[in-house]
C-alpha cells in the first residue's frame, strides 16, 4: 500500500506542478525539510537544501506576480512548456524515492507527462479567459491555479487519494468550461 500511496502521491505532486511549476517543489523541499511527513534519498534530497528551497521561493514570487500580467502570462506560459515538465519530473522523482515504487525512468517520463498534459491544457484555457475578458479574469484565473497548486501539492503528501480526487473534480470544472465556452460559438456559426 505503501508504494500505491507513494505513486498517487507522485501523480498528484507533478500534475500540480503543470498548474504551478514552483509550488510543488517548494512544498516537497519545505514538508521534507522541516517534517517527517516526506524523506528523500539522494540524489533528490537537493530539493530540501537551503539554496534550492530559497532559489525556488524567489521563483514562485516573480511568477506569482507575472502570471497576473496578462502580457507577462503568456510569456511565462511558454517557458513553462518547459519549466512544468522539468519540474514535474524532479516532484515525480522526489516523491518516489523514498520507496522506489516506479523505475526511475519511468517516473521521469510519467512526471513530464502528467505536468506536461496538465500545462498544455491550462495554456488552452487562458486565451479564452483572455479573450473572453480582455485579461481582467486572467489574474482570478492565475489565483485559482496557484491555489489549487497548492492544495494538491499539499494533498498529494497528506492525503495523495484526496489530491487525485481534487485534480479529478478541477478537470472536470475545466472541461465544462471549455464546453461552454465553445458551444455557443459552434451554434451560432451553425445557424449563419
Amino acid at each position: 500500500m505503501t508504494g500505491l500511496l507513494s505513486i498517487l502521491s507522485a501523480f498528484g505532486l507533478s500534475t500540480a506542478a503543470g498548474l504551478n511549476a514552483y509550488i510543488p517543489l517548494l512544498t516537497v523541499g519545505l514538508l521534507a525539510r522541516y517534517t517527517d511527513l516526506i524523506h528523500l534519498n539522494a540524489p533528490y534530497d537537493v530539493v530540501e537544501h537551503p539554496v534550492f528551497l530559497l532559489v525556488v521561493a524567489v521563483l514562485t514570487l516573480l511568477d506569482f506576480i507575472g502570471d497576473k500580467i496578462p502580457a507577462v502570462d503568456h510569456a511565462l506560459h511558454l517557458a513553462g512548456m518547459i519549466i512544468s515538465p522539468a519540474a514535474g519530473a524532479i516532484v515525480f522523482l522526489a516523491a518516489n524515492s523514498s520507496t522506489g515504487a516506479v523505475d526511475p525512468v519511468l517516473a521521469a517520463i510519467c512526471g513530464i507527462l502528467a505536468a506536461g498534459a496538465t500545462h498544455v491544457g491550462r495554456s488552452a484555457v487562458r486565451p479564452v479567459a483572455t479573450a473572453t475578458t480582455g485579461g481582467v479574469a486572467n489574474p482570478v484565473v492565475s489565483a485559482i491555479e496557484d491555489l489549487i497548486s497548492l492544495l494538491v501539492s499539499i494533498l498529494a503528501v497528506l492525503a495523495p487519494i484526496l489530491a487525485i480526487i481534487t485534480l479529478a473534480l478541477f478537470a472536470i470544472v475545466v472541461v465544462r468550461f471549455i464546453r461552454r465556452i465553445w458551444s455557443p460559438r459552434r451554434t451560432a456559426s451553425s445557424c449563419q
